[in-house]
């Protein structure tokens, strides 16, 4: 790995760590569990934030909008997922479903940002005016799901002018056909690395020291 972080201007991003998606019993868990158990997910999930608090990187929440009623009923384009959320009442609020999951729990010093309607942390919340106010420049995006928020996320984040670092295995997504989409093809096209855990959690030590 070539990439350096300066502890002072890096954030870890993670991106919709509720039970609903993460923890057993969760909504979308069945969904995600083969992918997630494959790769390690919550393992290194645990690994990256611990990582980042030990040596100064900024964590950041950036979290999905909890389901509400009458939520999207009365919108003009709602997307397939938005429509999906309203079915299943995914992430709801006052749920224990719409909760963090009990690993990954806001600390003083860390950051809860607006939550994104759709897929990208970005649009329509603080998530760029929080980063700034912080002095970051590098943004390290993990959570769920690997071809969705994540990847908005990193996108949306590339064409502010953030570098970004995506991680393999701190992610997951439904299939693992979509996590090759993720990394190996569209990935590459905006992030300045991807990396896997061990290697981020090395340099977030380097620049520690």
């Amino acid at each position: 790995m070539t990439e350096t972080y300066d502890s002072r201007r890096t954030a870890v991003l993670l991106v919709d760590p509720y039970n609903d998606f993460v923890a057993e019993g969760g909504k979308l868990w069945p969904r995600l569990e083969s992918v997630a158990k494959d790769v390690g997910l919550l393992d290194n999930l645990r690994s990256v934030v611990a990582a980042a608090r030990e040596t100064g990187v900024q964590v950041v929440f950036v979290p999905h909008r909890r389901w509400e009623p009458g939520d999207y009923e009365t919108w003009s384009h709602p997307n397939p997922t938005q429509r999906n959320i309203q079915e299943r009442h995914s992430f709801a609020r006052g749920t224990w479903g719409g909760e963090f999951h009990p690993d990954f729990q806001p600390r003083a010093g860390d950051v809860v940002v607006h939550e994104h309607w759709a897929q990208s942390g970005f649009a329509n919340t603080d998530l760029d005016f929080q980063l700034k106010q912080h002095g970051i420049s590098h943004v390290v995006i993990v959570g769920v799901l690997a071809n969705t928020c994540v990847e908005s996320t990193g996108r949306f984040a590339m064409e502010l002018g953030y570098h970004v670092t995506l991680v393999r295995d701190a992610t997951a997504a439904f299939l693992p056909e979509m996590m090759h989409a993720a990394h190996e093809l569209n990935g590459p096209t905006f992030a300045h690395a991807i990396v896997a855990t061990a290697e981020l959690v090395t340099a977030f030590k380097e620049a520690r020291s």
